[in-house]
């Protein structure tokens, strides 16, 4: 019988770094300075926090909510508008790049997974792409968004739902994998002509 997964020349696909040298360096600077100076920070200490990315090359807006406890990855492929939300708990895993734009929420324990493996090839590859919310979005409690998801304009999503396909504008959505359950009424400003189309 043929082995079904091969070692490379050079050794076992799943015992090589993924990530260049540069960026597991700059990963792990990232990971003490968050230790010390971003998740001790007292809870209203949020412009601290927006400060803190910054200085990581996270572009972040005016008036945005970061709670100490979220997990961000990479604060340099993050960006996040004004008025923009990431609650306690939230895991931030954007190899690929995550976008908040103003006004979207992403309550507590959510997770925004923008990487994955490709299972079907034996030196299991990572693969990773963006994820977008849009203004108002709102990721509920415990849910989960995929690789390669837009979340539309006020959207939603409910909590503990999965959502592995892009989600329409004011649509409301539940389960795994999430299934559009009702639309949303939202009349808040700038709404309406961004998710028209």
């Amino acid at each position: 019988m043929a082995k079904l997964f091969q070692t490379s020349k050079t050794g076992d696909f799943y015992t090589q770094p993924i990530f260049p040298f540069s960026d597991r360096l700059r990963r792990l600077v990232w990971n003490v300075v968050c230790r010390l100076l971003f998740n001790p920070s007292p809870r209203p200490f949020f412009a601290w926090r927006a400060w803190v990315l910054r200085r990581f090359g996270a572009r972040v807006g005016r008036g945005t909510y970061i709670y100490p406890t979220a997990k961000i990855w990479a604060p340099w492929h993050l960006r996040i508008d004004d008025t923009a939300t990431i609650g306690p708990g939230v895991e931030i895993y954007n190899p690929g790049g995550i976008t908040l734009e103003h006004h979207a929420i992403v309550s507590q324990d959510a997770f925004l997974c923008g990487g994955t493996h490709d299972f079907n090839d034996p030196a299991f590859p990572m693969i990773w792409k963006p994820i977008a919310l849009g203004p108002y979005a709102w990721v509920c409690a415990r849910a989960i968004v995929l690789p390669g998801v837009v979340v539309g304009g006020g959207a939603v999503l409910g909590a503990g739902a999965v959502a592995s396909r892009d989600l329409e504008p004011l649509g409301v959505y539940a389960g795994n994998p999430a299934r559009r359950v009702g639309t949303r009424t939202l009349t808040a400003p700038s709404i309406g002509e961004e998710t028209a189309c």
